[in-house]
């Protein structure tokens, strides 16, 4: 059974910095993790990935040059680090594994491409 568990939400003043850490059980990092966000009344978006054996990183354009993921293999967690936050990246944030049907995809941004996910940490930027 995979588990995650998401911690590092907060309230933080935009332009501030937070880290979010998922800890994953059951399955290694290595085969691919996202973070995907979901704002009240929105869709869950993709924000960030790491491909399959910790590869490649890829982001979503909104946080491009903001946020970076990244895993530790000893403790088998996937953060995300996120700087220069704004108002609108208050959302409810989740990490998620990749499902392995499609974990040798370098790029995976669709939902369906993953298939535990995390129970969500939230992420509020003041202005």
């Amino acid at each position: 059974q995979v588990h995650m568990i998401e911690s590092g939400g907060g309230l933080v003043q935009a332009g501030g910095s937070l880290r979010l850490s998922c800890a994953i059980s059951g399955r290694t990092f290595r085969n691919g993790m996202g973070w995907f966000r979901q704002a009240p009344g929105k869709d869950r978006e993709f924000v960030a990935g790491i491909s399959w054996s910790g590869g490649s990183t890829y982001y979503a354009d909104s946080v491009k040059g903001r946020f970076t993921i990244s895993g530790d293999n000893a403790k088998n967690t996937v953060y995300l680090q996120m700087n220069n936050l704004k108002p609108e990246d208050t959302a409810a944030y989740y990490c998620a594994t990749s499902n392995p049907s499609y974990q040798q995809r370098v790029d995976q941004r669709a939902l369906y491409e993953y298939d535990y996910w995390g129970q969500g940490t939230q992420v509020t930027v003041s202005s």
